[in-house]
């Protein structure tokens, strides 16, 4: 009876080792006895490993539907010869790494991508390379797929002509993590997603947005960094949405911004930098929104927040030498600013405890002017303006009386 346990416990030991011998190693190499990518996908088994060498291969409209490994060797390059699709995934547990993706097919009708995950579970794909490809890694109806360390180019300048870099529409639990995404429509996409985490990840330069995100909750996007966009990221008609540590910059354009919150609920912004966009935050539709403990610096209008935002909160926040830190289209103020630091706010703090005793007016009347005759904004810099502000922060009229900091910081909160 003893010996039959050390059997079985044997038996039990060598199964991972067993499965594992039934892996095989298919190399493909240019002249040699297996040289296409497509040969390789067909005659591979369920769980081999695919070992792509260095060379030129041309692939399109493949469908990959087995698990596999396909793993390319000092960055082979795989033409899809502006087709259509170049990989299409749909077996769950697929992973492709290490491969240079070029020229995808293009269309105004067709969502034509270097890879194109379809209703599949558990695929990763890291660490590959796309160039010149209308959308880059698309994922639908699909879960727990990790997007990782992927860098995404595409030169084309019209928005109409350009698809999105990373993807997604209806999928669950998704890692977009450390990728970059440059030259595309939108950098990232998420449309009815659940979920997801999108971290460490840079889009610049995009033709839209960097970030564009559509009835998606329970996500978080954290350490990102959104440059040089048509418009840094909108997120929209999602709840419980947590957006950390990401910074913002240099989104610049006569309708640009850092952030767009777009009827969304019950969501928390962070320890954000945002820094030279023409507005950081604008909010419409909006509620129960805390925004805390982030900077906004050098900014065209640091917060732009419309009369359908309501019981939002703006807590320790830092707002350094913006040309309008609030700007509202309401007389009244249903939300709530404690605690921030403000550059312009000129009060005094006689006890010392490091809050100014004088109420801070965050909203110039002359953003109010601006709002209404763009033009006048070559009057910013003013002596007339600048008086008229005075006037208008000691004796409210036409500014939002109740929309006030009762206790603006005397120093920068670190």
């Amino acid at each position: 009876m003893i010996q039959n346990k050390y059997i079985i416990s044997l038996i039990l030991l060598l199964l991972p080792l067993t499965a594992w011998a039934g892996q095989e190693q298919i190399i493909v190499k240019e002249g040699g006895e297996i040289s296409s990518v497509r040969q390789a996908v067909e005659i591979a088994s369920p769980g081999d490993h695919i070992l792509i060498q260095p060379g030129t291969y041309h692939v399109a409209n493949l469908e990959i539907d087995k698990p596999l490994v396909i793993e390319g060797v000092d960055r082979p390059v795989i033409d899809g010869e502006s087709v259509g699709h170049i990989f299409v995934i749909t077996a769950d547990s697929v992973e492709i790494r290490g491969l240079n993706l070029i020229n995808s097919g293009r269309s105004y009708v067709r969502d034509y991508s270097a890879i194109l995950i379809e209703k599949a579970k558990d695929v990763i794909i890291e660490d590959n390379r796309l160039e010149n490809v209308f959308f880059g890694i698309y994922l639908a109806e699909t879960e727990r797929g990790v997007i990782r360390g992927n860098r995404i180019l595409s030169f084309e300048r019209r928005e109409a002509a350009s698809g999105n870099g990373i993807h997604l529409w209806n999928v669950k639990t998704a890692k977009i993590l450390d990728n970059v995404v440059e030259g595309q429509r939108d950098g990232i996409y998420l449309e009815f997603v659940e979920g997801a985490e999108i971290s460490g990840n840079r889009a610049n330069d995009n033709n839209r947005y960097g970030l564009h995100f559509m009835f998606s909750d329970n996500c978080i996007y954290r350490g990102n960094i959104f440059r040089r966009n048509g418009a840094g990221a909108a997120v929209m008609y999602s709840r419980n949405v947590d957006m950390v540590e990401n910074l913002f910059e240099h989104n610049w354009g006569t309708a640009s911004y850092g952030l767009l919150l777009k009827d969304m609920s019950r969501s928390r912004i962070e320890r954000n930098r945002f820094y030279r966009n023409t507005v950081a935050i604008l909010s419409e539709g909006s509620n129960d929104i805390t925004v805390q403990r982030n900077d906004f610096e050098l900014n065209g209008w640091a917060v732009n927040i419309k009369s359908s935002s309501q019981r939002n909160e703006f807590l320790e926040n830092n707002f350094i030498e913006n040309s309008f830190d609030v700007a509202t289209d309401s007389p009244r103020n249903p939300n709530r600013f404690e605690g921030n630091y403000w550059s312009h706010y000129e009060g005094y703090d006689l006890d010392r405890d490091g809050i100014g005793d004088v109420p801070y007016r965050p909203v110039r009347l002359f953003s109010m002017i601006v709002d209404r005759r763009p033009e006048s904004l070559i009057l910013l810099r003013s002596m007339m303006i600048t008086l008229l502000d005075t006037a208008e922060r000691i004796m409210p009229v036409l500014t939002p009386e109740t929309l006030v900091d009762e206790k603006p910081r005397m120093e920068r909160i670190r």
